[in-house]
């Protein structure tokens, strides 16, 4: 359906009455201006002029690390506390800054240097830990941003608050608006699919809600759809014993019918995505499978990601699967991996996290790569916040952990829109605050957005009095240097 008809039909009468000018005025723009004036033409459901400019990418692949990654341990590297094992960190550095209940009651705060190995990469010559060997040999590929900062110090409203732009539950998601400005790509799948992958340390992991891929006030049709490891891949996909295809359809025939007109007397466009909805329910019934089949996937790409390319679940099947869903033009795919909370056990835990992501994100760059896919997809890797120099806890040359730090994490992107090799952005000797190039979080949305043609101060939904957006109302700006 063309995307101004489908907006005029989804408002209510107030809206209509309200917005009538705006919407013939667009109507009859575009009708002089051709297709061209409505944005992607090979997109459907999208909002009336969007994209805003040319994108560089049509989709992105989210790979969120949840919990916190040690950017100390994998990123940032310090090669001056070594040093100052043991030593307290100074008030100089510290600052005052805010700490979580978990270390603010600690005596001392001793600086825990990283116990890992660090070398140049690459032509770009990045700092990597050796705990991500296969991440280094794609550096040349990724911008890196050093210098990430958030205002949330705790992990619920920390990954609320980068996912939706606000630490308060109840905001669309980075997918929903997405799905909601740009549209759909593929009729038979979601425009945004979320997939939450096992881990392999075995510390207990913060919970993830589907509030990080809820579409807020937005209409329901744009939330994330949830692909399951067990059963189903998605909830109720198979038919009921006793009920085949054709009296499926029959049902929803009749719902259908229902739906139009309850539709008819209420005008309400929640009725309009239910309708939309339950088709694409239908339609999944075959695409869902045959996604998620990857026994005719040839051997050289399994071998790429790994062994655990077949145990479904896993981080490295969740890439596989990114990679299918990328190549069938589902705008938005994220990937949830839990269990980045090293407290303590940074030794025991870290590599097994690493191991876990490492291969399988090589693999997911080099696959869409040699496929032509890379061009056009933005590839995002980072989580909520970083870890502090600081011990908690007991602390030995060997083994040590690290608390909740907002102030300083790295996020990588690589693909579409971005420059390929590139670091941006620095931070002290203590890894603890910005001293070049501070990036906030909804500057990293701001990016993320622009990369797929969006203006993120133009994206915006009524909602309680305001103008909603998912960078917030102060000022952000896309990180311009890394911008292809």
């Amino acid at each position: 359906m063309d995307p101004i008809q489908a907006t005029i039909e989804q408002m209510t009468r107030r809206h209509f009455f309200g917005r009538s000018g705006m919407g013939l005025g667009a109507a009859a723009l575009a009708g002089l201006m051709g297709s061209s004036a409505r944005g992607d033409a090979s997109a459907v459901g999208g909002l009336p002029g969007l994209p805003h400019f040319p994108p560089k990418a049509k989709r992105a692949i989210y790979l969120h690390m949840n919990g916190g990654p040690s950017q100390i341990d994998l990123f940032d590297y310090k090669p001056k506390m070594a040093a100052l094992f043991d030593t307290d960190l100074p008030d100089s550095i510290r600052k005052g800054q805010r700490l979580t209940t978990m270390t603010s009651g600690q005596a001392r705060f001793p600086i825990a240097p990283s116990k890992y190995k660090f070398d140049r990469h690459g032509q770009s010559g990045m700092w990597v830990s050796e705990l991500l060997p296969y991440t280094a040999k794609v550096v040349d590929q990724i911008a890196l941003v050093k210098t990430v900062w958030t205002e949330a110090i705790n992990h619920d409203p920390a990954v609320t608050y980068i996912c939706t732009g606000s630490q308060i539950p109840g905001r669309p998601s980075l997918g929903s608006w997405l799905s909601y400005g740009l549209g759909s790509m593929n009729q038979n799948l979601p425009a945004f699919v979320v997939m939450t992958a096992s881990w392999s340390s075995k510390a207990a992991a913060q919970a993830i809600y589907n509030r990080l891929w809820s579409s807020g006030p937005l209409p329901t049709k744009h939330q994330g759809v949830a692909l399951r490891a067990k059963g189903d891949p998605v909830l109720f996909l198979s038919n009921p014993d006793g009920v085949d295809a054709v009296a499926r359809r029959r049902v929803l025939d009749a719902v259908d019918r229902l739906n139009h007109h309850e539709y008819d007397q209420l005008a309400d466009p929640e009725t309009q995505a239910r309708i939309a909805q339950y088709e694409m329910a239908f339609r999944m019934q075959t695409s869902v499978p045959e996604l998620t089949d990857i026994s005719h996937e040839p051997k050289h790409i399994l071998d790429l990601y790994g062994p655990d390319v077949h145990r479904p679940g896993s981080f490295t099947r969740c890439c596989l699967l990114a990679r299918r869903l990328a190549e069938r033009d589902v705008r938005f795919v994220q990937i949830f991996h839990r269990g980045w909370d090293q407290h303590g056990n940074m030794a025991g835990d870290l590599p097994l996290q690493c191991k876990d992501v490492d291969q399988a994100t090589h693999a997911l760059l080099v696959d869409l790569r040699q496929r032509g896919l890379l061009d056009d997809t933005l590839v995002i890797w980072g989580g909520e916040f970083g870890r502090t120099i600081y011990c908690q806890g007991k602390l030995s040359r060997d083994n040590y952990g690290r608390d909740h730090h907002p102030k300083c994490f790295p996020v990588w992107m690589a693909g579409g829109g971005v420059k390929p090799g590139v670091v941006h952005g620095e931070t002290d000797d203590f890894s603890y605050n910005v001293v070049s190039n501070p990036v906030h979080i909804h500057d990293m949305n701001a990016t993320i957005l622009h990369c797929l043609g969006v203006d993120h101060r133009r994206l915006s939904v009524k909602f309680q009095g305001l103008d909603l957006r998912l960078t917030g109302v102060e000022e952000h700006h896309p990180v311009q240097a890394i911008l292809a």
